[in-house]
């Protein structure tokens, strides 16, 4: 069991942190969800162990840092390398502030017990860093909070130990820098597309969680969308181009054309539509490029018999797909 490890096995990966908890960190190790992780800082503050692991996934580069205390409760927040360089000089601040300090008196400490606030934005995401005094000491908290809900998460280093978090965020940040990685291009613009009394709008956006796209279909007095993370757009269109030549084999295209196209783009059934066959739905190399095409039997013959015959698919009779 781990808390029976009371040794270093570093030759072979593994380090014992205290009995407790153990990190193996080979070069390029996976973790979960495709994540690296590239090094790892352990720091004993007083009562508490800080954890600072240098991270590495699709999205770019960061680093968890988790406090456990001493009844092993754990929190943790999450910091993008540049969040950590910004993080690392407020530090060096409120170091100099609280050596100015006197003796704590319990007699002139703030009604909330702030001493000194900063705040800090990256993306969706604010940190507050709040120097704080109360019956045992002082301390610095350091909450993340994300926009739009989601958990609040904070953690709190003893005042004494600031200039110590400091250094080891240094070392970790003078080693691997404070690029957060990640995209960097230019995202594709916007495209809107109108079918019958529908308009649908392709949106490229990004956030601390990556790329997406968002649909948006609008009719009056009606909205809706969905997000599709980037990652995931080959298989978007690929389900598409599936369903369209499967509707195209069976005989039963759908009838008419979408005149107005995508953003500029020639719609199904105008001038440019690829005669071949369908076009993919979001293009290659994960570009929304264009949209699905089902050619529609020729002459009036061939309309009257499809009518005349049932339906193969029942469910496209559906309202959740008109």
């Amino acid at each position: 069991m781990a808390s029976e490890r009371t040794i270093d096995d570093s030759a072979n990966g593994w380090t014992d942190t205290m009995g407790r908890i153990q990190y193996w960190h080979p070069e390029g190790q996976q973790g979960q969800q495709g994540e690296q992780e590239l090094a790892t800082k352990m720091l004993q503050i007083q009562s508490k162990r800080f954890y600072l692991d240098v991270k590495q996934n699709k999205r770019g580069r960061f680093i968890k840092v988790a406090e456990i205390g001493a009844d092993g409760r754990r929190s943790q927040i999450f910091l993008a390398l540049s969040t950590a360089s910004e993080f690392r000089d407020h530090l060096s601040t409120f170091s100099d502030y609280y050596a100015s300090l006197g003796p704590p008196n319990p007699e002139n400490v703030p009604d909330d017990g702030k001493l000194k606030s900063e705040m800090m934005v990256k993306d969706n995401r604010r940190y507050y860093l709040d120097l704080k005094e109360n019956s045992r000491g002082r301390f610095l908290r350091v909450s993340q909070t994300i926009t739009r809900g989601g958990p609040r998460t904070q953690i709190a280093i003893p005042a004494q130990g600031m200039i110590e978090f400091r250094d080891a965020l240094t070392d970790l940040l003078e080693e691997f820098g404070t690029d957060d990685g990640g995209f960097k291009g230019d995202l594709p613009d916007g495209r809107y597309m109108r079918v019958d009394n529908k308009n649908f709008y392709f949106d490229i956006g990004q956030n601390n969680r990556g790329i997406y796209m968002r649909i948006s279909e609008v009719k009056t007095n009606f909205r809706t969308a969905i997000t599709v993370p980037e990652k995931s757009w080959a298989k978007f269109r690929d389900v598409f181009a599936d369903y369209c030549e499967k509707m195209k084999e069976g005989g039963s295209g759908l009838a008419g054309g979408m005149g107005s196209g995508v953003g500029g783009m020639p719609g199904i059934g105008g001038s440019g539509s690829s005669p071949g066959g369908p076009t993919n739905v979001l293009g290659n190399d994960n570009k929304a490029q264009g949209v699905a095409q089902v050619s529609s039997p020729s002459g009036a013959s061939q309309q009257q018999q499809q009518q005349q015959q049932p339906n193969p698919n029942p469910n496209l009779d559906s309202p959740l797909i008109k």
